[in-house]
């Protein structure tokens, strides 16, 4: 599909919400959240319903907003509902993957974990290799690896989440509770959110840039599971165990993600701006997208961030203080989220009081992502303190 015929398809789906194709999707969703609430309810609480009931309305209206969602998510089903039902026919034993071919190799946690992981990588060179000939065929490849790497990343969370109730009861938890498991929580992410800017700005010419942090956070999956074994299901810490893990965490790692997608479309406006003051006609030059298209792409992915991170900073506040009796301990983990959230206030406010553009603010974008870094990651490496579940 041409991506002029893609982006019109995206632009019509914002007018018909109440079409066919929609009304399927919505009774989809609803139907596949009757489903589960029907098979596991007797494990979840007034709050938890709640919070299906939420993300029951939130898929409904994401589906609607961006089409493209809709394939993807009947995928994500279809294969975690294909590993569970491999799980029940071999008696529920997590050892059945040596027995089920596609268990095995495709839909275990572990197997979608690492398809995940290889098709980012390999996306990656193909967004830049699309750069470098110009090619909308390769870059429509690419754009379909970062879609099927997003699905079995998916896959891999829902499989690994029904795989922690089976090795033992007590161990069962969403999986977003473990730094291994939010690093992929946040690639999926990333690339979700960039795949919807793709579509919206008709543009694959960013991908490559993006697609470095996600690569550079597979990087660290890797290494986290070959070197410290990180990907074994171990059984959380008390304080994790709540319902405000299933809101808190998604919320923050939506910031995380868009923070990245801005900073890296930052660098890929300082590479362009610097090489344009050269030379125009630069054949980079010429491929890229605008300066002002980039600094658009930059400012409304900090503004998402920064909505979602506030969010999550205010549900982690409440969480605290139900946890631990007070809303806010100066914990390292706390201080440093205050930080990153005084950093993308300040730009936002820079630039809508200010009028601030282009090149200083696509360096703060950047600099940011270091000081985001450390938040996310430094302070498990080299701090302690209260949120010190995810040590390296």
């Amino acid at each position: 599909m041409h991506t002029n015929s893609v982006t019109n398809e995206f632009n019509s789906s914002e007018k018909k919400y109440f079409d066919l194709r929609n009304i399927a999707w919505a009774i989809f969703v609803i139907a596949s959240s009757l489903i589960a609430w029907n098979q596991y309810g007797s494990l979840m609480d007034y709050y938890e319903d709640t919070i299906l009931a939420g993300a029951t309305i939130g898929l409904i209206w994401l589906g609607m907003k961006w089409r493209s969602f809709q394939p993807a998510a009947i995928a994500v089903a279809l294969l975690s509902l294909l590993a569970i039902y491999t799980y029940q026919m071999h008696g529920d034993h997590i050892t059945a993957n040596e027995q089920a071919f596609f268990l095995k190799y495709l839909v275990s946690s572990q197997s979608a974990i690492m398809w995940m992981n290889a098709l980012f990588v390999l996306a990656t060179i193909t967004y830049f290799f699309a750069l470098y000939q110009k090619s909308d065929f390769t870059g429509k490849v690419a754009t379909s690896m970062v879609w099927t790497a997003a699905v079995f990343g998916l896959v891999g969370m829902m499989v690994r989440w029904r795989e922690s109730y089976i090795i033992n009861t007590d161990y069962g938890h969403i999986p977003v509770s473990s730094l291994y498991e939010v690093f992929i929580l946040f690639v999926v992410i990333t690339a979700l959110i960039y795949l919807y800017y793709e579509q919206k700005y008709k543009t694959r010419t960013l991908g490559g840039f993006v697609m470095l942090v996600v690569s550079a956070a597979v990087g660290f999956i890797l290494w986290y599971t070959f070197d410290k074994g990180a990907n074994v299901i171990q059984p959380l810490v008390p304080a994790l165990k709540s319902w405000w893990m299933k809101i808190h965490v998604p919320a923050n790692f939506i910031g995380y993600g868009s923070f990245s997608i801005a900073a890296m479309v930052g660098l890929a406006y300082l590479i362009s701006s610097k090489l344009a003051q050269k030379n125009p006609e630069n054949g980079f030059v010429k491929r890229m997208p605008s300066l002002e298209l980039m600094d658009d792409l930059m400012y409304k992915s900090i503004s998402l961030g920064f909505a979602f991170f506030t969010i999550a900073t205010v549900l982690g506040a409440m969480w605290a203080a139900e946890a631990w009796g007070g809303y806010w301990s100066w914990d390292p983990k706390e201080t440093w989220a205050l930080i990153v959230w005084l950093n993308y206030a300040a730009w936002l406010h820079i630039r809508m009081s200010k009028g601030w553009r282009g090149t200083p603010m696509a360096w703060w974008a950047l600099i940011g992502l270091l000081v985001t870094t450390f938040a996310f990651l430094g302070v498990n490496m080299f701090l302690s303190g209260l949120h010190s579940y995810g040590e390296l």
